[in-house]
């Protein structure tokens, strides 16, 4: 979000970084690229004071948070805000309600929406209204495959502008101009000397079970012989395991975790895929280089928001902003 914040412009509009925070180390020396280290706090959010960041950096026209999502996804056990992390979106709550904001934007799964019947989103957006001075909240399902990120990634991303500032808000629609991209055209042409590129060394037995696993097929899907099938303990039989992806399609959800058999796996090289070639369907530009061991840059990757899609949302607010200024004569 931060690099696609930064990669946003209308006009001679653009946005500044005041601060940045995460828990993770990794990450921090990550975004060291997009934001000036003194701006960086590496903290749990339990421990911020956002005051304290407040009279540090001084105040601040956006608010930008992605809450937790292991307890909405629909690959977890879905415990919803009562989970042992769906509850942090709360904090995201206390900031606005202390730093008063212009316009904030939040992130999250698709899941978010079928959590008790959609009950956790709607006390979630209630909180977000009444946050602070009150905000007009207006949420968006983006499908970031036609927004030409080439990855078929489905993220709610709520935005509110204060209700004092009458500004309306209205998320993008996806447009012509952004053509659907591939998996085949994401990762060619691929530099060999670039960052985060190590390929995993797959044992016999994974290469042979891939020989018999075509574009689109997984494990479970795929003709094999019977001492290359898995048998899940659960009955579950999770679709992304040892999945290939479609050369001609947009790429299916790239993941932050998961164990063997959840790396996504070339269409027609018995392998999983680099890390790079992760973010490549996450949109990152090759020159943005991720920090840490190959586990941690695959979380970093994994758990973050397309920089295309979110630069994408980013102009609409710069767009939104500009133009209500220019109307009203307002100074941000």
């Amino acid at each position: 979000m931060a690099l696609g914040a930064s990669q946003a412009e209308y006009k001679d509009w653009k946005f500044e970084h005041a601060w940045v925070t995460d828990i993770d180390r990794d990450s921090c020396q990550t975004i060291k690229q997009v934001v000036d280290p003194k701006r960086i706090v590496r903290k749990d959010v339990k421990d911020i004071d956002f005051g304290a960041l407040q009279g540090k950096f001084g105040s601040i026209d956006g608010l930008v948070f992605g809450f937790p999502c292991n307890d909405f996804s629909a690959v977890g056990e879905r415990r919803g805000i009562d989970g042992e992390f769906g509850g942090l979106y709360k904090f995201g709550v206390k900031a606005i309600d202390e730093l008063n904001p212009t316009f904030f934007v939040a992130e999250n799964v698709s899941g978010l929406s079928s959590i008790n019947r959609r009950a956790d989103f709607d006390k979630i957006l209630g909180e977000l209204r009444v946050a602070g001075s009150g905000y007009k909240v207006v949420e968006n399902l983006y499908k970031f495959e036609e927004y030409g990120v080439p990855q078929k990634r489905h993220r709610y991303i709520i935005v509110g502008f204060r209700a004092d500032t009458a500004i309306e808000f209205v998320h993008p629609k996806p447009e012509p101009a952004y053509k659907v991209k591939t998996a085949r055209e994401a990762l060619s042409e691929l530099p060999e000397d670039v960052r985060n590129n190590e390929r995993t060394v797959q044992s016999p037995r994974v290469v042979k079970r891939l020989s018999y696993i075509k574009p689109g097929e997984n494990v479970f899907t795929a003709t094999l012989p019977k001492d290359l099938r898995l048998n899940m303990r659960s009955g579950a039989k999770i679709s992304q395991i040892y999945r290939r992806l479609l050369p001609d399609e947009p790429s299916y959800t790239v993941t932050g975790s998961g164990g063997g058999g959840t790396h996504l796996y070339h269409w027609s090289e018995d392998r999983a895929l680099t890390n790079r070639e992760r973010a490549r369907l996450q949109a990152f530009p090759d020159e943005y280089a991720f920090e840490g061991g190959k586990e941690s840059v695959r979380r970093q990757i994994g758990m973050a928001v397309p920089p295309e899609g979110a630069r994408i949302v980013f102009n609409a607010i710069l767009t939104t902003i500009a133009d209500y200024c220019q109307k009203t004569k307002c100074v941000l």
